[in-house]
Formats: C-alpha cells, sequence, structure tokens
C-alpha cells in the first residue's frame, strides 16, 4: 500500500499497488507548499508514515504535543482556546525521506511535526486552511488509520 497526496487537488488517494482504494478530500497548508522549518508549509516528496497514535481513542478526542489530553472537541473549547491548531481523533506522523528535501537540517518533516490528522467537523475540506499538517475528516482519519501500518510511503506532491 502507498498514500498519494495532491496538494493542488487537496486529496489523499490510498493505493494498493496500483489499485486506488479510497480517495478521500483533505486540508494542507494555507501557506502552501514547502519544506522549511516554521513555514507553515505542507512539505513536497516521499515520506513514510513514522509512528500512527491514538488507537482506540474517542472520536474528537483533542492532542496535544502527540498525547491525549482527556478533552472532547466541542465548540465551547474552540472559544476557551482559540489559538489551539486542532489534532483530532488519531494521527499519521509523518518523516521524509528525502535527505536535504524533506530530511534533515531545518527542512525535516519530522521534527516539524507534519501529521495526517483529523480536525473539528467545521473546518472546510478541499481547501488550503492547515499549518502545513494534512486535515482530514474524523471519521476518515479513523478508517484511513485502520487500513495502513507504520512504514507505508506517502508521496506529496504539490501537482
Amino acid at each position: 500500500m502507498h498514500i498519494q497526496i495532491s496538494i493542488k487537488e487537496q486529496t489523499l488517494t490510498l493505493f494498493d499497488e496500483d489499485k486506488q482504494l479510497k480517495q478521500y478530500s483533505i486540508s494542507t497548508a494555507k501557506n502552501g507548499p514547502g519544506e522549511i522549518m516554521d513555514s507553515e508549509c505542507t512539505p513536497c516528496g516521499r515520506h513514510i508514515i513514522f509512528e500512527k497514535i491514538g488507537d482506540g481513542a474517542e472520536i474528537n478526542s483533542v492532542f496535544v504535543a502527540r498525547v491525549a489530553t482527556g478533552e472532547i472537541y466541542q465548540a465551547s473549547l474552540r472559544e476557551q482556546y482559540p489559538e489551539r491548531d486542532w489534532i483530532l481523533t488519531r494521527i499519521l506522523w509523518l518523516s521524509g525521506t528525502e535527505e536535504r528535501k524533506n530530511k534533515g537540517g531545518n527542512v525535516d518533516s519530522h521534527d516539524r511535526y507534519i501529521y495526517i490528522h483529523g480536525s473539528p467537523d467545521d473546518v472546510a475540506m478541499g481547501v488550503p486552511g492547515s499549518r502545513g499538517c494534512i486535515r482530514m475528516r474524523n471519521n476518515e482519519i479513523i478508517e484511513l488509520f485502520e487500513l495502513v501500518d507504520e512504514g507505508i510511503t506517502v508521496q506529496i506532491t504539490s501537482g
């Protein structure tokens, strides 16, 4: 299996060899593609799923620094913490595999904490809006999480 993410199309497609299994509408970085640390851009190139986080967590579980806080997302929580970048339900932590492009130095996707993760239901999909990560609907990240293993390839393209 492997994943293809298109920043231009705002889609994540799961393949088994050449056969398309699933396609999801996503939201990548509001700032567009880019690999530089602190750019809040979505990095391009070849990655792997480094770690799966949140197995069995309740839908809308809130994660901060990859740890479930015990909170369940709701609008009142957003009002209480308006500055949070909401990472919900499941996390697929990516690691770049291309030296000097998305691995190492100030372009390291892993060290930038680039994830595929769930987000609040009212967050628009199909349009850029994240701070660099790949956002998905909660029910869809659960489905994807169950279908993939750590170590599978994730190719992110700007086109």
